[in-house]
C-alpha cells in the first residue's frame, strides 16, 4: 500500500497527522506500507531568510499569539499523540523550500519518513529554524544521510524548481489544505484525522484488492 502525504514543514496539523496515521498503522502491522512525502508551502511568499514569529501573527491574525481557540485545540491533540509543542518560545517562521528540497533527497535513500519526524520536532519542539543550512544539515546527518553533501547541494539551486513544481501541481489537482493523505492511489484523506479515520479506509483497500477494484481517487474525512 502506498500512502503520499502531502505536508509542509512548519504545519502542527502535519506533526499531528503523522502520529495519528502512525497509530492506526500500528494497528494493522499486516500492511506492507510505502510512505512518500510531498511539499506543500503554507506561505510561499516567505523571504528566504524567513520572518519573524510575531511579526507574522500580527499580520495574520491581528495579535503576537495565535488565537487561544486554535492554541488550545493544538496542544490537546499534541498531548494526546505524544506532542509536547512549544508555540510560545517559537521566534522565527521560515521559508519552506530547503527543508522540502533536503526531504526531496532524502527519498532517495528511503529516510525521508525519518527526515520529516526530526524537522517536525526540530522545529515545534526544539524551536530550531528548520530555513537554516546549518540546522537542516544537522537534521539530514540525524537521519543517517551525508550532511556535507546536504549543506553543497543547499549552497545552490539544486531541484528548487522541481520542488515549487510539485508544491504547485498539488495545488492544481485541488489540494488547498495540508495535510492531505493519498491512500493507494485511490482515497483521500483530508486534515488529521483520527487513527479510526485511516483504519476504516486500509479495510476498503483491502475490500478493493479483494475484488481486483480500481477505482480514481476520493475524499475521505471531510
Amino acid at each position: 500500500m502506498k500512502i503520499d502525504i502531502v505536508s509542509d514543514t512548519i504545519c502542527p496539523w502535519c506533526f499531528v497527522g503523522k502520529r495519528r496515521l502512525e497509530a492506526a498503522l500500528a494497528e494493522r502491522p499486516d500492511l506492507d506500507v510505502e510512505i512518500v512525502w510531498h511539499p506543500y508551502q503554507l506561505n510561499p511568499t516567505t523571504p528566504k531568510e524567513g520572518v519573524d514569529r510575531k511579526d507574522y501573527l500580527r499580520e495574520k491574525f491581528g495579535t503576537e499569539t495565535y488565537p487561544e481557540q486554535m492554541l488550545g485545540a493544538l496542544d490537546e491533540a499534541g498531548e494526546a499523540t505524544g506532542i509536547g509543542f512549544k508555540f510560545n518560545s517559537m521566534n522565527r517562521v521560515p521559508n519552506t523550500i530547503d527543508s522540502h528540497r533536503v526531504l526531496r533527497w532524502a527519498r532517495d535513500t528511503e529516510q525521508q519518513n525519518a527526515l520529516t519526524e526530526i524537522l517536525f520536532r526540530r522545529y515545534f519542539i526544539d524551536n530550531e529554524d528548520i530555513g537554516d543550512t546549518k540546522t537542516l544539515a544537522a537534521a539530514a546527518a540525524e537521519a543517517g544521510m551525508d550532511a556535507d553533501r546536504v549543506r553543497e547541494r543547499l549552497s545552490g539551486d539544486t531541484d528548487d524548481e522541481a520542488v515549487r513544481a510539485e508544491a504547485q501541481y498539488a495545488s492544481q489537482m485541488g489540494i488547498s489544505g495540508v495535510p492531505t493523505f493519498i491512500i493507494d492511489n485511490k482515497y483521500a484523506i483530508q486534515g488529521a484525522q483520527t487513527a479510526d479515520v485511516f483504519l476504516q479506509v486500509f479495510a476498503k483497500v483491502d475490500e478493493d484488492q479483494a475484488a481486483g477494484d480500481s477505482e480514481p481517487a476520493t475524499a475521505a474525512g471531510d
